[in-house]
């Protein structure tokens, strides 16, 4: 969806198509608020006590990456207002951790959620200097690597407290972060932020290869949390072009009279 809006398609076959998905996406949040990736609550413990559920997870509860992902979506359609959202930025609020950051289900690990739900917030309305954004963005800019990249090893689903945010610098963790820091920036953005976020470009820029990738042989994906993880090549593409991309948009918004946003 998010996509289709930059498409300049010229029978308006891109907003039919958005306009279907609005309806779908809608249609498959759960009872509690929040979205998964499959389906919607399907959330019951009894399944997992089977005998031969010996391996992962057998359900699919509501996420804060997944449900961040769907409320950032709906509310580029304009429709930030609606209750459907307006529950999904609910559900977002309850599941913040109590360090700040966002538990992510599908990448590893708190610095994927934070990545994902602060731009949502953001997208959703909620403003810059709430304190769920303001400790969100503390505790981004204190997991900061001494590189000036961020990390965070696969240990800290089964270790939260000694590997949360907590690992070697990869190119896609590090464009996670930087999207959730850009999102709260702008006249929010304290000096603390703003450096933060200058040193993780500088990182991004200085490690991509002469043919315009990055190397990240760390698995940053993840299957079932403490079972088994995924190397996704796009990872390493995709998201830090996005953080780039809109650090260059601010960078442009905000004039060169804007120190925190050079």
């Amino acid at each position: 969806m998010l996509a289709l809006r930059r498409v300049a398609w010229p029978d308006g076959a891109a907003a039919g198509a958005r306009d279907r998905a609005v309806r779908w996406i809608t249609g498959m949040q759960s009872r509690d608020g929040g979205w998964a990736a499959f389906d919607a609550d399907n959330m019951s413990k009894l399944v997992g006590k089977m005998p031969f559920c010996d391996f992962g997870e057998v359900t699919d509860p509501p996420s804060a990456d997944v449900t961040a992902h769907v409320v950032e979506a709906l509310a580029a359609e304009g429709l930030a207002g609606t209750r459907a959202v307006r529950r999904g930025v609910a559900w977002l609020l309850r599941a913040q951790e109590s360090d700040g950051s966002w538990f992510g289900r599908w990448g590893a690990n708190y610095v994927y959620g934070t990545g994902a739900v602060v731009p949502a917030l953001i997208a959703a309305g909620v403003r810059p200097g709430k304190p769920a954004i303001r400790s969100a963005v503390a505790w981004l800019v204190a997991r900061q690597n001494a590189d000036g990249g961020w990390g965070e090893d696969l240990r800290s689903y089964d270790d939260p407290v000694g590997w949360s945010g907590r690992g070697e610098s990869t190119a896609s963790q590090t464009a996670w972060a930087l999207l959730a820091l850009l999102a709260a920036g702008g006249k929010w953005a304290t000096p603390d932020q703003a450096a933060s976020i200058e040193r993780g470009v500088r990182w991004l820029a200085q490690t991509q290869r002469p043919d315009g990738t990055w190397d990240e042989p760390q698995f940053t994906g993840t299957g079932f949390p403490g079972d088994f993880y995924i190397n996704y090549h796009l990872y390493r593409l995709v998201f830090p072009v996005s953080a780039l991309g809109r650090y260059l948009s601010a960078s442009q918004a905000s004039g060169p009279g804007d120190e925190g946003a050079r």
